[in-house]
């Protein structure tokens, strides 16, 4: 099992940029892909990015393609979300998440942190 742990959220201007950490806890982190996924008010949990076990597979939403960038440090049971570029409509709830395989879709991941707030300013 894994438990992961968002942080790095806060409140940025639009153009600037953030990077959020999850930390999991558990041996086999590195068995797991991990994801990242948002949620602002009003609106379904929508996916971000996602990255394999390995780190050698990404898959990105468009919305956040070619300024969002995900990454894992395995010795460190821990994944990245770099944001660069941020709009104000990235303002969310972020949420780490850890599955079995690389998936767009929530129901995939087995264990969730709790969030982490990002607001953009316009």
């Amino acid at each position: 099992q894994v438990q992961p742990v968002e942080s790095g959220g806060g409140l940025v201007q639009a153009g600037g940029s953030l990077r959020l950490s999850c930390a999991a806890s558990g041996r086999t982190f590195s068995n797991y892909a991990m994801g990242w996924f948002r949620q602002a008010p009003g609106k379904d949990r929508e996916f971000v990015a996602t990255i394999s076990w390995s780190g050698g597979r990404s898959v990105y939403a468009d919305s956040v393609k070619g300024r969002f960038t995900i990454s894992r440090d395995n010795a460190k049971n821990t994944v990245y979300l770099q944001m660069n570029t941020l709009k104000p409509e990235d303002t969310a709830v972020y949420y780490c998440a850890a599955g079995g395989l690389t998936s767009v879709v929530p129901r995939m991941y087995r264990y969730w942190g709790q969030g982490t707030q990002v607001t953009v300013s316009s």
